[in-house]
């Protein structure tokens, strides 16, 4: 083969190199529970396997390092995506990341949060699966039902994206789904339990909608009655769903903004 040929990129044009592609930013949110980043640098390997000659970069909000700030600024005036490894609309997406975003010279676009998705849905009946839920029959489905435990926040779409996920996984598992909340809404996860066993369904599972563990994901889990699955974690669907939110930004017709 000749140089010539060698060097032509996928537009056809000799000579020319393609462009490199912009950042991969992972915004997580930062935990004092070291399971937590242990969690997100193994997600990180996994998107790198995935996708090899992407940049990969992680920043959170707060409570680990690196924080988001300081990781845009290392990237100077370099392209970035941010995808927010979180679960709902929120503060955090709405506020916190944007301002982060717009104090640093990084030219950067941001990507939605990672739910509601059909593969977090997948991913929380593969969890609930592992912890021993077995599809109950015509008979067990009358007194069975599955709390879906998220972190909770004041901003109603939060609620809104939840009440969704709810949704896809009840039609998934052929049992109710009922939100549940460790902070700043309600019902909490007793709250629910209680409920749904006074509704005549005291066959309950939790299942976690944490994307790792720390504090609110471990209250949950010792709340629930019986099953309670691990967080949504390293799971290869999350991979593949990080990277379809990237895909779908770097898509996006709107220039990156400085």
């Amino acid at each position: 083969m000749t140089a010539h040929l060698r060097n032509r990129n996928r537009s056809g044009r000799p000579g020319t190199r393609r462009a490199a592609p912009p950042a991969l930013v992972l915004v997580g949110h930062g935990s004092r529970d070291p399971r937590a980043l242990s969690t997100v640098r193994t997600f990180m390997e996994r998107i790198r396997e995935l996708r090899p000659g992407l940049p990969v970069h992680l920043g959170h909000i707060e409570l680990n390092e690196p924080l988001l700030p300081d990781t845009l600024a290392a990237l100077g005036t370099g392209e970035a995506v941010l995808v927010p490894l979180l679960l709902s609309r929120g503060h955090h997406v709405k506020r916190d990341i944007p301002e982060a975003a717009a104090a640093s010279s990084a030219r950067t676009r941001i990507a939605g949060p990672l739910g509601p998705h059909p593969l977090l849905v997948e991913t929380l009946y593969e969890r609930l699966v592992e912890a021993g839920w077995r599809r109950p029959d015509a008979a067990g489905r009358r007194t069975s039902a599955v709390v879906l435990a998220a972190a909770g926040s004041r901003d109603p779409d939060a609620a809104v994206d939840t009440r969704h996920t709810a949704r896809l996984l009840a039609n998934r598992l052929g049992v109710p789904v009922v939100p549940a909340y460790a902070s700043a809404a309600g019902p909490t996860v007793a709250d629910a339990v209680r409920a749904l066993t006074a509704r005549g369904r005291p066959r309950i599972a939790m299942a976690s909608y944490f994307t790792a563990p720390g504090r609110f994901a471990t209250e949950c889990a010792a709340a629930a009655p019986g099953i309670a699955a691990s967080p949504l974690g390293a799971h290869p669907a999350m991979a593949h769903l990080t990277l379809h939110r990237y895909d779908q930004t770097t898509q996006h017709t709107l220039p990156a903004t400085a």
